[in-house]
């Protein structure tokens, strides 16, 4: 067994690659979060999946950078499988709730309103929910190659 050394923990997490990725996540991942909640659109359904997709990621994010910073990981060589699969998940959810978001921006066009601030909002919140998505897939390949050299 290899020893959990190379899980960072306390302020080494900002030295790491996939690790520093916990802020930028959280950044994104709360704007998206707050863009989404400022508007009022007609299809609810698929503006609340996206809700709780980006609530659930900036919660669990923060609880797992947290658990990091806290060094609770020491003496677990499981912790580098937990990080790759949360992360993998993150990004699957993510990716499914930012498609979802640029499909609703595309129902709710311009063209079919008066006021142009749902529009814009979404589209703001769909720019950084690509972003999110990208910082999770990053974070998630790097966790799976400190997975795998386990």
């Amino acid at each position: 067994m290899a020893s959990v050394g190379m899980l960072p923990s306390g302020l080494a997490i900002c030295c790491s690659l996939p690790d520093i990725l916990f802020l930028p996540e959280l950044v994104f991942g709360g704007l998206v979060w707050i863009l989404v909640a400022c508007t009022k659109v007609v299809p609810d359904n698929p503006q609340a999946y996206v809700m709780a997709v980006s609530l659930f990621c900036f919660i669990g994010t923060f609880i797992w950078m947290m658990m990091f910073l806290c060094g609770a990981h020491h003496n677990r060589s499981s912790w580098t499988t937990a990080d790759m699969v949360y992360h993998s998940t993150a990004a699957l959810l993510y990716l499914s709730a930012s498609v979802l978001l640029a499909y609703v921006t595309v129902v709710i066009s311009p063209f079919n309103q008066v006021d142009f601030t749902p529009y814009k909002l979404n589209v703001s919140a769909v720019v950084f929910s690509f972003w999110a998505t990208l910082q999770y897939i990053v974070h998630a390949a790097f966790s799976a190659i400190r997975w795998k050299s386990y």
